[in-house]
């Protein structure tokens, strides 16, 4: 059985990150490129949301006995197989998992356009994540 304190406490801490993300979402292109701060708080607090989403999928996934998982696009899989998310969803998971490990481990070359471009047209994907996950309180 999955525990409840453990979902409720991620997903407050998600609903901050969006929060901030949201507020971060609402500079032009060019307002954003021209601050770091602004560029490098989005880049860590998608990067948050992110891991917020794989830490809950995985604690359901084990508590629920799922089936087994060794990466994070593993765990997409198993929601998807159990019905928990549609193709749709499943597919926009994969690729928030995809920048995640883009944001960690390609930082370097992070393109800040994409950046803003998530901030913009991708934080309801998160929302809908999230509401997949608040169904096992």
């Amino acid at each position: 059985m999955t525990r409840p304190e453990v979902l409720r406490r991620r997903l407050s801490h998600l609903e901050a990150y969006l929060n901030i993300l949201q507020d971060l979402s609402r500079y032009s292109l060019e307002e954003f490129l021209e601050n770091p701060e602004r560029y490098g708080a989005a880049e860590r607090f998608l990067q948050l949301s992110i891991e917020a989403l794989t830490d809950m999928a995985a604690h359901v996934a084990s508590d629920e006995n799922l089936g087994p998982f060794e990466r994070a696009k593993d765990l997409v899989d198993l929601f998807l197989a159990h019905g928990y998310v549609d193709e749709a969803l499943a597919q926009k998971w994969r690729r928030m998992i995809g920048f995640r490990n883009l944001l960690v481990h390609e930082y370097l070359d992070i393109d800040r356009r994409i950046v803003h471009r998530v901030l913009r047209e991708n934080l309801d994907d998160l929302r809908a994540l999230a509401r997949v996950f608040a169904r096992f309180l």
